[in-house]
């Protein structure tokens, strides 16, 4: 068999493993030297795990010579952002405090893909502690988008994303605060999924803002995006925060019809979406139009408090979870102090970058005496009126459409100085999470310069179902 891994499936790696065209040894050695090779050219991985993923391809091929089930995943190869922690595979969240930190334990998500036979080749590049819009806060360099190599990938989860567009990974996990999966899929140019919070344990992943985060898959298919999450998602005993719906055969429901689905366009979505990026989203509307879904207007008034929402309850939660980053226990320590207050300030200073210090100062800042009311409580009341939004426009319809981004990537450095800019990017993504409910995008065609453009799908929490049925009618459309 021809192991050309940028085009591989899951699909087509199990047939290969069902037939004997290839091993699960072969397909990794082969995937490990494709991925270290094309690496420089955009820097997604930070670094590899050649024994980890050599070691999962030997279970899997002797599951197979005893006849026994390998797993969903057998020999897929799979890329992992670095805030996922690792057992005895180094997790650096992009930043200098955790640049030598090697995890004691595997996160859920980690332990489910390897127990399905996943082969982990490697971490991947994001923005410091998942603190980003475009991948270039991470304190070890920026990532270079694999469809045009002078622009981002879109951020946080900018490595796991670019790694599937390039081909060096057939899969790859990715972590979603308010954009960080679905932003870089658009901008990459593949398969990116935020499923309802709560789908998926959040046990060993790097907390950023807890009511937010979620992890999820990239992939060049619905299919494979589907099954990735099927393999992941489900009750976790070890995260009081993950859900016990069960969980369907997300895959067994694709290629069913989407004639006659109810599907919502928010106007106020609409409003900021100019140029190109607009234009090819409308013609992703008219392809669904086609299928036979109807598509109509639904309101949702909250709209345009969503970013200041999400940037006063996001920053807030990261003041508290990254002040456990003081030098004192497993992260780097200052050698410039001689007191232990000094100790604290000098580590802080120089361990964070300064996306993480600006979101660590504004949280601080809202949480403080005076300013809890005015800000942070009063944003928690405005998040409940976006979810209520969301659940009555899921009254009127089945799924909402709405782009992903107000344009395509951007060139490296454009918006660096300028965080507004930056924080702005995310301004179609916020709402669902701040709603907590699913929402992917899916490759809705490009610009003229050839820059992928997303549409993003919203459903009901915990229908995923409905929202990989439609991802894949546009996706074969």
């Amino acid at each position: 068999m021809d192991l050309d891994i940028a085009s591989l499936t899951i699909g087509k790696i199990r047939h290969a493993l069902d037939t004997r065209a290839a091993s699960a040894t072969e397909l990794a050695g082969e995937a490990l030297r494709f991925a270290q090779a094309e690496n420089p050219k955009t820097g997604a991985y930070l670094h590899f795990s050649p024994e980890r993923a050599l070691a999962a391809a030997r279970r899997v091929d002797e599951k197979i010579a005893r006849g026994e089930d390998p797993g969903e995943l057998a020999g897929v190869p799979v890329a992992v952002k670095d805030v996922i922690v690792t057992k005895g595979l180094r997790t650096t969240c992009g930043s200098k405090m955790l640049a030598d930190y090697v995890p004691p334990y595997d996160a859920t998500a980690i332990e489910r893909i390897e127990r399905a036979g996943a082969l982990i080749l490697g971490k991947t590049n994001c923005d410091e502690f998942a603190m980003g819009s475009s991948t270039e806060n991470s304190a070890f360099g920026p990532v270079r988008n694999p469809r045009a190599p002078d622009r981002v990938p879109g951020g946080s989860s900018g490595g796991s994303a670019a790694a599937v567009a390039q081909g060096t990974a057939v899969v790859a996990l990715g972590s979603d605060t308010g954009g960080s999966i679905r932003q870089p899929a658009s901008f990459c140019g593949v398969v990116g999924v935020t499923p309802t919070y709560g789908r998926v344990s959040r046990y060993g992943l790097t907390a950023f803002a807890s009511s937010l985060d979620h992890i999820g898959p990239f992939a060049r298919s619905v299919r494979d995006a589907a099954a990735l999450l099927g393999t992941m998602a489900g009750r976790d005993p070890r995260d009081a925060t993950s859900a016990a719906a069960p969980v369907p055969d997300y895959t067994s429901q694709l290629n069913r019809k989407v004639e006659g689905l109810k599907l919502g366009l928010p106007p106020e979505y609409l409003k900021e979406l100019k140029g190109e990026s607009g234009d090819v989203f409308f013609q992703g509307v008219e392809v669904l139009k086609k299928l036979g879904c109807e598509v109509r207007e639904v309101a949702m008034p909250h709209t345009d408090y969503a970013i200041a929402t999400y940037y006063i309850i996001a920053t807030a939660e990261a003041s508290s979870n990254l002040a456990r980053y003081d030098g004192v226990r497993y992260t780097f320590r200052s050698q410039h102090s001689s007191t232990l207050a000094e100790m604290y300030r000098a580590t802080r200073g120089e361990g964070f970058g300064a996306e993480c210090k600006r979101r660590i100062m504004l949280g601080t800042y809202v949480l403080s005496a005076g300013y809890y009311d005015a800000y942070y409580l009063k944003a928690q009341k405005v998040r409940a009126l976006v979810a209520r939004d969301f659940a009555q426009a899921f009254n009127q319809v089945d799924a909402i459409v709405a782009p992903v981004s107000p344009f395509p990537a951007f060139r490296l450095g454009e918006k660096i100085d300028d965080p507004l800019a930056m924080y702005l990017s995310d301004i179609f993504t916020i709402t669902g999470s701040l709603a907590g409910v699913p929402c992917m995008s899916v490759p809705c065609g490009t610009t003229a310069e050839g820059l992928p453009v997303g549409l993003q799908i919203l459903t009901r929490h915990f229908d995923e179902t409905t929202m990989f049925r439609i991802a894949d009618a546009f996706e074969n459309a």
